[in-house]
Order: structure tokens, then sequence, then C-alpha cells
């Protein structure tokens, strides 16, 4: 079985979770038996080499489209199916935050998309998505998929509120390497120590998780590069941020493991996450884990973790006081490891694939 995965044209110049997913599914497919190429969406692709494509971020509906249109081949979606439309419409600053206060998320995603295009950062394959919009596109899409892989329960039944025919769907949690991510507790552990591991950028919210803890006895370190287009909020994120809180940027996985040792809590106060990679590798490593209230989160750590509201600074520092004053289980820990790896991720891929090739 030969497969080539359709990714963003952004993906390893703007890395982020969607990246980690990619490179890791493919690499777990390939020890599988299963040929795996990986194509910006901008590259060509000799479609008749594959029995199937995967696409990835179906909130990018014209990276799909053009693909599609040129071949019959039948294709999968990752749906990464993120909401940005809480933050864009009440959160965003600068020249588009009064126009998208009056928009819908899908208004709001078509116009981010050509404003990517316009100035250069991405690429538009499909000039129909000009006129089907984002709504439509997506439910094309949807409609000519031959299975789709949410990420979760939650994941599926957002697509459902889409109104359209949906097709054969197979649960594909999003996963950590137990290789890399593995064997820490409670020793050794910096108890002052909170993580953000995250691009910075608005959704991520370090800017209120700056506020929650400044000038605090915790020691907040931040890893990770700001995002393009972005620079006016991290400059805004180190203006703010008082001696005890510190900054570092994108580091390898391996070296990520080693913080995930040394930090006691681990945060990631987003204004809507999937499950948070890095939420997922720092409960590998034994961190306590506090995560923002939005998104799809609840599915993956339920009891385990501690839920902030994104946009009070206060109930984020409440949060992480509860966290701190916890005694430490290895429960979620062992949780991640039973049931959200890449290499389980890669078979239940490989079970939809043959289901779908079949069909």
């Amino acid at each position: 079985m030969n497969i080539v995965f359709i990714t963003r044209s952004s993906l390893y110049t703007c890395p982020g979770g969607d990246t980690l997913q990619v490179i890791h599914t493919a690499r777990q497919l390939g020890l599988l038996g299963i040929g795996v190429d990986i194509k910006l969406t901008n590259e060509p692709v000799e479609y008749h080499r594959y029995d199937l494509m995967h696409f990835f971020n179906i909130i990018r509906p014209a990276d799909i489209l053009y693909h599609i249109g040129r071949s019959n081949k039948p294709f999968a979606v990752s749906p990464n199916l993120v909401s940005y439309q809480e933050f864009d419409r009440r959160h965003r600053t600068g020249p588009a935050a009064a126009l998208f206060r009056y928009l819908s998320g899908d208004s709001i995603e078509y116009c981010k998309t050509i404003a990517r295009w316009l100035r250069g950062g991405d690429t538009l394959r499909s000039l129909s998505y000009l006129w089907k919009g984002q709504q439509r596109s997506i439910q094309q899409i949807l409609q000519k998929a031959s299975v789709v892989f949410p990420s979760s329960q939650m994941e599926y039944e957002q697509l459902a509120q889409l109104h359209t025919m949906l097709p054969g769907h197979r649960i594909v949690p999003n996963g950590i390497d137990p290789v890399v991510f593995s064997g820490s507790d409670e020793t050794g552990k910096d108890p002052m120590l909170v993580l953000c591991v995250a691009r910075i950028e608005g959704l991520k919210n370090q800017l209120n998780l700056i506020r929650a803890l400044n000038h605090t006895a915790y020691r907040l370190t931040i890893i990770g590069n700001p995002a393009p287009h972005q620079m006016a909020y991290y400059q805004a994120c180190r203006k703010e941020a008082a001696g005890n809180i510190s900054f570092i940027n994108h580091l390898p996985q391996q070296e990520l493991a080693a913080w995930y040792g040394k930090a006691n809590i681990h945060i990631l106060p987003s204004w809507f996450e999937t499950c948070g990679l890095s939420t997922l590798e720092a409960a590998a490593m034994g961190c306590r884990i506090v995560v923002g209230s939005r998104g799809y989160v609840r599915e993956y750590y339920g009891q385990h973790a501690l839920y902030c509201d994104p946009g009070s600074p206060q109930h984020i520092r409440q949060c992480i006081e509860k966290a701190h004053a916890q005694p430490w289980t290895d429960a979620l820990k062992q949780k991640v490891m039973q049931q959200f790896t890449w290499q389980q991720a890669a078979r239940q891929i490989m079970e939809g694939y043959k289901n779908a090739l079949n069909n």
C-alpha cells in the first residue's frame, strides 16, 4: 500500500502540532509496511503512484480542493478542526480585530486564507475556493472523502454540525513518542517550575499566563518561537514578563524531554486545543497538567487535569496553585502511555485505509 500525505505549504517553515503529527504518523506507518511520501500542497504529486491520498487540516480546504479535483483517487482526511472563532472575535488585536467582531467563524477563516495568499505567506491552490467560500468547500470535501480520522468523538460531533453527509470515520487520538517521553516521575522535579511549551501567539494565550504568574514565587519558562505575523504579540509578552519568567526558543523533542522531566507543572491555557501535543508529552513525563477549558481536551485528560478560563489571569493562577497543592500521581502518565502514542494512531489509520480501499 502506498499513501501520499498532502499538507499545508508552511508545514516546515511554520511548524506546529500538525508537523509532528505528519512526521510521526508517516514514520510509524512505514514501520507497519506502508509506503508514505509527504508532499506540501504546492509541490507536484504523481497521483498514479499512490493508492490513497491523506490530507490534514480541513480548515485549509483550498489546499485539498485542488488535489481532489485533479485526481479520482480515494482520500482520507485528518480534520484538525481547530476553532479560532472565540479568540478572533473577542481577543484579537490589530487591524483585523474590528472586522472579525462582526463576522462568522467561516467568514473569518476565509479572510485569513485570502490574506495569507495576498501577502505571500501561503499558496492558494484552488481558485474555486474564492467563490465557494469556507463552509461549502469543507462540505464538498467531506462529501467526497472515503474516511475521516477525527482525533476525538468531540471533534467528530463538531464536524457533524457542518450540516453535511459525513463519510465513515475512525477516531484516531493524537499521540507521543514513548521512546523520547518516558521514565520521569516526581523525583528530581523542581516544585516551583512551571512550563509552557507552544508557539507564542494569541491563540495559545501566553500573555494572560504571564499576567497570572508575574511577581509570584513560581518560575515560568515559556518554550517556543513567535508565530509568523504575531511579533507584536511576542513583544507584548516579553515586555510584560517579570523577572521570574524566562523565554527559550523552540527546542527539539529530546531537549524538551529534559525540561518536562524537571518541571512540576505544564500549562497550556489556549483559547482552543484539540488535545495539545505538548500537554500529552508533559503528562507522559509526570508533570501536573493545567489546560484551557476550550476545545476537545476533556476527552483526553478527564479528571486528571485542571481546566482554566483562558480569559482570566486570576483563574489561571488559581488552577496552577491547585495543581501545585495536589499530591502527585502517575495515573495520567499511564493513560497517555496506554492510549495516546503514535504507534497506536498508525495502527488505527492503517485499518481505516484498508476499509476505505475495500469499499
